[in-house]
């Protein structure tokens, strides 16, 4: 009975010095580092607006009207909701998201002024895993551009401009494509008509 309580009394310190440092110590540590090095990604990447957050660079927000670019159709909840993100989990041969997409097509190309025949990036008509993604691809910003510059009555190279300032290079010079970020680029813009 001796040992017994021994080996209880070992077990307790042990579990009780863990849960100090594993639930108290090391995630304090971890935020300090965080707020110290980093606090504008710490505190998720908050973009500011006259005085007030605007959004968060590293989530989607629904652009819907013509003056703005578009971000990537979402699934999340009512679409572009962070508190509900996910995909639609349709597979490849799901004849609603097959409709989906095709009805996406034809919409794309009415909003932004294209030819029936005019290819329509991947990224315009299909939604991210989470539905939370803020990049669109190069292609879909540059063939939303002139639909841009007519509403803001803009010229197309003050547009052009403003998404190669916004151009996100590939991830370490090698993963992924070049991205630009919606929220970021439309910001710019409302700042140029400012």
């Amino acid at each position: 009975m001796k040992d017994l309580l021994i080996e209880l009394r070992i077990s307790l310190i042990a579990t009780a010095s863990l849960a100090v440092l594993l639930c108290g110590i090391y995630p304090l540590l971890v935020w300090l580092l965080g707020q110290g090095i980093f606090p504008a990604k710490a505190n998720g990447s908050m973009v500011m607006r006259q005085g007030r957050i605007a959004g968060s660079s590293l989530i989607s927000q629904g652009f819907a009207g013509p003056e703005y670019f578009h971000p990537r159709p979402s699934s999340a909840g009512q679409g572009h909701d962070p508190a509900n993100s996910g995909g639609s989990n349709l597979g490849p041969t799901s004849q609603k998201l097959i409709d989906a997409t095709k009805q996406r097509v034809i919409d794309y190309r009415s909003e932004n002024g294209l030819g029936s025949d005019s290819l329509v990036p991947a990224d315009a008509v299909t939604a991210s895993a989470g539905g939370l993604d803020p990049h669109i691809s190069v292609k879909n910003a540059l063939l939303q551009a002139t639909r841009i510059s007519k509403t803001r009555g803009l010229s197309i190279n003050s547009v052009l401009r403003e998404i190669e300032k916004h151009t996100e290079g590939r991830d370490l010079g090698i993963l992924g494509e070049s991205r630009v970020n919606v929220l970021m680029l439309n910001m710019g813009l409302d700042k140029i008509l400012k």
